[in-house]
């Protein structure tokens, strides 16, 4: 790895190291939280994850008049650390929800097209302004999702805190990948880039877009839940 002068042994040893990173993470949340499932330790882990990687996309970006450029460019050592540090963590959540026997076909598709695409993106060294732009799309929302599943095993459930968690997860979540998402992978398709990054770009977006559908079913049923039902009076008078 030449052009951004990060050779290839020190991405194996930042994917490494961040691997035993997160897990040591997990193993510590277990430790502090001995009565709380093995979900939530994860989520805790993953939470951490999201807020440093969003941190560290916005601490790549050059030129903030113009995050999105330059395209198809070789990858700066920061987009690159980044983009391993991402990388480790996909490694280790994809390994954990395996050992907790959690094998849905939409988290091991994502796990795929991640793991896939960030790694032939640190392979290429390009396309790092684009991978980093939506690392930062793909985990602003991530905070939330967790939230509001470690809000359920403190016993918040169905209460105007959930419902606010759920709404603000679901609008970051929608302004994001279904606003931006679908930019980004246009721009990424349609520049010079390898063929296979533009193959996990188009992957991570559907699986993106199935996800949103989920989660306006969910908005909706949570809404429908809270609206008030007509009193015995009122049943009365209409009668």
């Amino acid at each position: 790895m030449e052009e951004s002068g990060v050779s290839g042994g020190t991405v194996v040893s930042w994917v490494a190291s961040g691997a035993v990173l997160w897990s040591t993470a997990f193993v510590l949340v277990r430790a502090f939280f001995p009565k709380r499932s093995y979900d939530f330790c994860n989520r805790a882990v993953s939470t951490m994850h999201a807020i440093a990687a969003v941190c560290l996309a916005c601490l790549s970006v050059d030129d903030w008049s113009r995050p999105v450029s330059p395209l198809a460019a070789a990858s700066s050592p920061r987009q690159m650390r980044a983009l391993a540090f991402t990388l480790s963590y996909m490694v280790y959540d994809a390994a954990c929800c395996h050992l907790n026997g959690d094998v849905r076909l939409d988290n091991t598709v994502h796990h795929l097209v991640s793991i896939v695409g960030i790694g032939a993106g640190l392979a290429y060294q390009r396309c790092g302004t684009e991978m980093v732009a939506t690392l930062f799309v793909t985990e602003i929302s991530s905070p939330l999702l967790h939230l509001r599943e470690i809000l359920k095993e403190f016993g918040v459930k169905d209460s105007d805190l959930n419902l606010l968690v759920d709404v603000l997860f679901a609008v970051t979540f929608s302004v994001a990948r279904m606003g931006f998402g679908p930019y980004l992978t246009y721009v990424t398709v349609t520049a010079d880039n390898p063929i296979l990054i533009k193959a996990m770009a188009s992957g991570l977006q559907l699986v993106s877009a199935y996800w949103f559908l989920r989660i306006l079913r969910m908005v909706r049923y949570k809404l429908g839940k809270k609206k008030p039902s007509p009193s015995p009076a009122g049943k009365v008078a209409a009668s």
